[in-house]
């Protein structure tokens, strides 16, 4: 979920850095997911692509993508998961890029 944190406190926040930090570690993975979550200004959410492309820059090999759904524990808003597609399209722009956290990673984590 992207370390739940808040967009609206930016990518200086201490939170965030320390998942950087930890991303470091080989033996750390990361989901890009929850967009929703850590977004401030709501959908379609943009303001939590800096996040993703700071997170995939630190560790493009350890990187997974989900929707969250079903979106368990959702308050106010239940995000449209086309339109979290769309947005992993911002995430990682490159068609290889894709590939590896769509493809390469998972098959790579999971074994298969």
């Amino acid at each position: 979920h992207m370390g739940r944190v808040k967009a609206g406190d930016g990518l200086e926040q201490q939170p965030f850095k320390t998942l950087l930090e930890f991303m470091k570690n080989e033996n750390c993975w990361v989901k890009l997911c929850g967009a929703e979550r850590v977004s401030s200004k709501g959908p379609p959410f943009s303001d939590a692509v800096p996040f993703a492309r700071a997170l995939i820059e630190t560790a493009p090999d350890r990187i997974l993508w989900g929707t969250d759904w079903p979106h368990p524990n959702v308050g106010k808003h239940m995000p449209n998961d086309g339109d979290l597609v769309d947005l992993f399209a911002q995430m990682a722009p490159e068609p290889a890029l894709q590939h590896k956290i769509l493809v390469d990673n998972p098959a790579r984590l999971y074994g298969f």
